[in-house]
């Protein structure tokens, strides 16, 4: 009898939990009725046969002096640094101005933890996007292979191990020295 009554209620469950997502999602409704959101984009004619790349270095305009000072979704511009050359024809000439958008913000955390920001979404003028490959992530400073071990020293006297939980890792910057190293495949379709 424990069986059946363990049966129907798994069965009861699954019925309401299907009903239930059924039902539109209110905070969908309450503030995303207005905005026009993007689609992303879905390669499903291709051909990565070719592993021919040309590399596109770009560095920003603007610096991020920390991951503080952007929001995930902002939209950051960029130059690009050397000529993109393609069989002695000139595709996208040096100074070009191009775009890329912050994807997430990890910001730096306890035990020496650093902060990170990751670029993707590139959009580079005569070159389409789906033959561009790449991400840039910038981290900060990493301490936490000098923390751990002094925690783990400091574990044995009570209080002072856990005092280590209060170091932070560093901030994430990208200046405008940094070089951003795309890979543009002209032989994909």
């Amino acid at each position: 009898m424990n069986k059946r009554l363990i049966c129907a209620f798994i069965f009861t469950l699954l019925s309401l939990s299907c009903a239930y997502s059924s039902e539109q999602d209110f905070i969908v409704d309450m503030f995303l009725k207005d905005k026009e959101l993007e689609k992303p984009f879905i390669n499903t004619v291709y051909n990565y046969q070719s592993t021919y790349f040309i590399p596109i270095k770009l560095s920003p305009i603007e610096p991020i002096r920390s991951e503080k000072n952007v929001q995930e979704g902002q939209t950051i511009k960029l130059k690009v640094k050397e000529n993109v050359i393609i069989k002695q024809s000139l595709i996208v000439p040096k100074g070009t101005i191009c775009t890329a958008r912050v994807e997430t913000i990890i910001a730096n955390g306890m035990n020496g933890i650093p902060a990170s920001i990751i670029l993707g979404n590139f959009k580079i003028p005569n070159i389409d996007t789906k033959l561009l490959q790449g991400e840039y992530e910038k981290f900060g400073f990493d301490l936490s292979l000098l923390v751990y071990p002094i925690k783990w020293v400091l574990t044995p006297l009570p209080p002072t191990g856990s005092l280590t939980n209060f170091i932070k890792g560093g901030h994430a910057k990208i200046d405008k020295n940094d070089v951003i190293i795309l890979r543009y495949y002209p032989d994909f379709n």
